[in-house]
């Protein structure tokens, strides 16, 4: 009688502990399938959510999307390792968090160009613009030099070969009047100034349409948005997959559907 209690209590032992291998090996599967990713809501945000809603699934991927309002908080929740990846950077601005912060964040890959624009709600034409106008313009180094090269490429101003600061500036025949802003206030800028330089992710949310620019970037922009995980995870197998989902005609249709243009998908 003993020796039968103790074969089922054995037994009832070997059993729990199958199940809870079982179950050890069913979380510990979709966490290997599982990636955190970062980006602003707009366009980036959209995406990743619906990476998350539509395409994941068939990558055999789970997605968890965590939004930011800002340019300066994705990074550093990469490199502490809160989130896994983010979407929302150029490699310019990329590499000058690098330098800044001893980090090693990389690009996985080009995924889509926010082309930066010039804005103005009362000027209908580039050629209108006064002497003396007054133009926001962002004022982290990345998109200064950006805004500083959109409006050199149409003879507005002129700067040195490697634009950063209003200092590179070497000749403004317009007189120009520039005021250097936060990016996400850029938008409400133009309540004030003759026109603002303001990048896709911030001008979507504020309404700003197409028929208000004066001066967008076209498709040969060096500042095409890329995937960003730390070094060593470049090469994970979720972060592939990932990549594979952000550059594939599915979302090349949903970009277009969605922004009908605004948005230039990397080729």
């Amino acid at each position: 009688m003993i020796r039968t209690h103790v074969l089922k209590a054995a037994a009832a032992g070997i059993a729990a502990i199958l199940a809870l291998s079982a179950c050890g090996s069913s979380s510990s599967s979709e966490a290997s399938s599982t990636i955190k990713v970062g980006a602003l809501a707009v366009p980036a945000g959209d995406m990743v959510k619906h990476v998350q809603r539509e395409l994941a699934a068939a990558e055999g991927l789970t997605v968890e999307y965590k939004e930011f309002s800002d340019y300066n908080t994705p990074n550093p929740a990469v490199s502490d390792g809160d989130i896994d990846a983010n979407l929302f950077q150029n490699t310019t601005f990329l590499e000058t968090y690098n330098k800044a912060s001893g980090k090693n964040l990389v690009s996985v890959g080009k995924v889509y160009l926010p082309p930066m624009a010039l804005y103005s709600n009362d000027i209908a034409e580039l050629q209108d613009l006064p002497d003396g106008a007054s133009i926001a313009i962002p004022n982290d180094p990345t998109n200064e030099s950006r805004a500083l090269k959109l409006l050199a490429s149409k003879g507005l101003i002129e700067v040195t070969e490697n634009p950063i600061t209003l200092k590179d500036v070497t000749a403004n025949p317009k007189n120009i009047q520039f005021t250097e802003i936060e990016n996400a206030s850029l938008p409400q800028a133009l309540n004030d100034k003759d026109a603002a330089i303001v990048t896709l992710a911030f001008a979507l949310p504020a309404g700003l349409s197409a028929d208000k620019q004066l001066l967008v970037e076209g498709k040969d922009s060096a500042y095409y948005n890329v995937l960003a995980v730390k070094a060593e995870m470049k090469d994970d197998p979720r972060v592939l997959k990932l990549y594979k989902i952000l550059t594939s005609q599915d979302m090349k249709d949903f970009l277009q559907e969605k922004y009908k243009g605004l948005v230039i998908p990397a080729s």
